[in-house]
């Protein structure tokens, strides 16, 4: 499952020109959502990854410690002594630059770039729909019945 609307409707025989229409079509069949829901909660399953495994991720990530990558000198560890979360994606780039006189090493400087920590608080936040990241909540306190005709007689 690729989960492009469009490409799902060609597999299914509908012409180029006409797949996307048709696959956002389709999509709002309940018989539609329904098989979808299905097979991506069987994903899930079979991953082991869901919504909780997520946000254990993100928070493992947004609070990992940088002192867990720097020695007792200031300098960078080797990447094999890092915590497993800093070896899986904390870290965008290593740029690493030797220093060099008359051809011979005399030291190095390596730069590291981290990855976006914000975004992944941005992501939790999300998550947990806390409404830190929204610009205005509006909220008029009105509240909406719905009343059947039955209800009614009632």
């Amino acid at each position: 499952m690729d989960l492009n609307a469009t490409q799902a409707a060609i597999r299914a025989g509908y012409s180029e020109k006409t797949a996307g229409q048709q696959g956002f079509e389709l999509l709002k069949k309940p018989e539609i959502e329904a098989a979808l829901a299905e097979a991506q909660a069987e994903r899930s399953k079979r991953t082991q990854i869901d919504a909780d495994w997520v946000l254990m991720r993100l928070a493992s990530e947004a609070t990992a410690d940088l002192a867990d990558i720097i020695d007792e000198n200031g300098s960078i560890r080797p990447i094999t002594e890092w915590p497993i979360i800093w070896r899986q994606g904390l870290v965008a780039g290593i740029d690493v630059q030797e220093d060099l006189v008359e051809g011979v090493k005399t030291g190095e400087t390596v730069k590291l770039k981290l990855s976006d920590r914000i975004r992944r608080i941005e992501l939790i936040g999300k998550h947990v729909n806390v409404q830190a990241f929204r610009d205005q909540v509006h909220n008029t306190g009105a509240v909406t019945l719905n009343v059947t005709q039955e209800d009614a007689e009632l």
